[in-house]
């Protein structure tokens, strides 16, 4: 038997990323091999840096390769507004909004019991550390998506926090059962947010 040629080789890398095929990893190949070898590198390299210069925020858990986001060290955002999501992905897709002005809490996935994923899995305990601390937020809001995982992790968290005295409310639907925020458009997602309900 002999070894995986490069080519095979690159196409299978390319097809464990998420929402990539065989046949779309075998398009990201060779687009991959017309650019040269300069892009090869320099996308090697872009690779290679984010996986070790990028790190979580010690505040939120959202990427940065500070020890906070820029988010978390902007004086204009209210720190007393905090918006609970799943993950970056859906902190980025309600940042292109341009309409939260809060901060944020990542969680890192969603309660999935048949998947193996319980609350220890999750960002969770820092949320609550972070509710518990001096300068505790005045509102949660809950923004994981309209999915039974998402559902679940909403009440969870409800029921942790509540306790706290801090309000919590949950993003309104205008989101879709089963929809994703990577895939809404702004218009949804700020109709959403705006339309939160306390829980």
């Amino acid at each position: 038997m002999g070894s995986v040629d490069p080519f095979e080789r690159l196409v299978q890398a390319l097809a464990r990323l998420p929402g990539v095929g065989e046949k779309s990893a075998t398009r990201l190949a060779f687009f991959i091999l017309r650019q040269g070898e300069d892009y090869a590198r320099e996308l090697a390299s872009a690779m290679v840096d984010a996986t070790e210069q990028m790190g979580l925020c010690s505040r939120c858990m959202n990427l940065t390769e500070a020890s906070e986001c820029p988010i978390c060290r902007d004086a204009q955002r209210d720190s007393a507004l905090v918006c609970v999501v799943a993950t970056v992905q859906d902190l980025r897709a309600i940042e292109r909004c341009n309409e939260f002005a809060g901060t944020y809490h990542v969680l890192h996935g969603l309660l999935a019991p048949l998947d193996g994923v319980g609350p220890d899995d999750l960002k969770i305990r820092e949320l609550m550390e972070r509710l518990r601390g001096e300068s505790a937020p005045r509102e949660v809001i809950l923004a994981t998506q309209p999915t039974v995982e998402g559902e679940a992790t909403a009440l969870y968290l409800q029921r942790l926090i509540t306790p706290l005295g801090v309000s919590v409310s949950r993003i309104a639907s205008g989101l879709p059962m089963g929809g994703d925020f990577e895939y809404a458009d702004p218009a949804t997602i700020s109709r959403a947010l705006a339309g939160r309900q306390q829980m």
